[in-house]
């Protein structure tokens, strides 16, 4: 795609946003993206309908007053993420680790990867999705990171730049089918965000007791490739440091391929459900998680 003037004038925005905050450091530079990203709920209010609908749709036991609070920390995670995510076009794999203060569940990994068959990685927009792939490549994991094509190629470009030099191997989602099988082969782990489905393979789960559009691609790469499944989550801890959290994800193969890549989607969702209910600041509740369902879905668990 050709860059037009407003192209580059919002890649001139990403740099400048690099220039200003990349000499505070990346935790004194995210401390101003929460501020930055808290205007979203106000005075802005962008999607500020949707975001407190589906807190109160997800949490029906919290008073008014804990869900405001709630909806009020996304903002200001989603706003230091954003700022989080350009500033890793100054960090080096050697200094991710100072971002983190433990893994949860590298074992699971190393047995993982000792069976020879790759790995799919899942994950949901929770925590910070952009930092989990990128540290584990510095840990040493080969990470084929699938990703949708920007509007905007002079962004695409930057932020793909920044994956690749953090030592992330780059799959469009357009490439996935052709590529994908030859890197799971060559013991590659595959980085894929399942928690928003577009016009490709989905199926209907439930996420927090309502059925929600999911992709199936996760399980359908584990199920045909028998590779294990590894939800990964890179979630912030009060001390603005992150754990990353690994936890494999069962598949089981019962011969009928169409109903095994259902209950691992299942399964999986259900798994990023759980982690949601214990960092619910740390999910993307703007995005409209339930806006397409079956059509026989009861009036009381359709979209909040």
């Amino acid at each position: 795609m050709k860059a037009t003037w407003k192209h580059w004038l919002e890649y001139a925005a990403v740099r400048v946003v690099v220039a200003a905050l990349g000499p505070l450091g990346t935790r004194r530079a995210s401390a101003i993206g929460a501020r930055i990203g808290r205007l979203g709920y106000w005075p802005l209010g962008i999607r500020r309908g949707v975001v407190t609908r589906h807190i109160a749709a997800c949490f029906p036991e919290r008073s008014e007053f804990e869900r405001i609070a709630l909806a009020k920390a996304t903002y200001e995670h989603l706003g230091r993420v954003g700022v989080e995510s350009i500033l890793m076009s100054r960090l080096g794999p050697e200094s991710l680790g100072d971002l983190f203060e433990g893994v949860d569940g590298l074992d699971v990994v190393e047995r993982a990867r000792a069976r020879g068959k790759g790995l799919v990685l899942v994950a949901g927009h929770l925590g910070n999705w952009e930092l989990s792939g990128a540290y584990l490549s510095a840990l040493g994991v080969p990470v084929a990171a699938v990703a949708k094509r920007q509007l905007n190629p002079l962004s695409d470009a930057f932020v793909n730049r920044t994956r690749r030099r953090l030592g992330m191997t780059v799959v469009y989602d357009d490439e996935a089918v052709r590529k994908l099988p030859r890197l799971l082969r060559d013991g590659f782990a595959l980085g894929l965000l399942a928690d928003q489905a577009g016009l490709g393979a989905a199926t209907f789960v439930p996420f927090f007791g309502r059925p929600a559009r999911t992709p199936r691609g996760p399980a359908v790469f584990a199920l045909r490739f028998h590779a294990p499944l590894i939800f990964v989550c890179a979630a912030r801890q009060p001390s603005g440091r992150f754990i990353l959290h690994l936890e494999e994800v069962e598949v089981t193969q019962t011969g009928d391929l169409e109903a095994d890549v259902d209950a691992t989607t299942a399964r999986f969702t259900t798994v990023l459900e759980r982690w949601v209910r214990r960092y619910p600041g740390q999910y993307l509740w703007a995005h409209r998680r339930w806006k397409r369902q079956p059509p026989d879905t009861p009036p009381e668990l359709r979209e909040p």
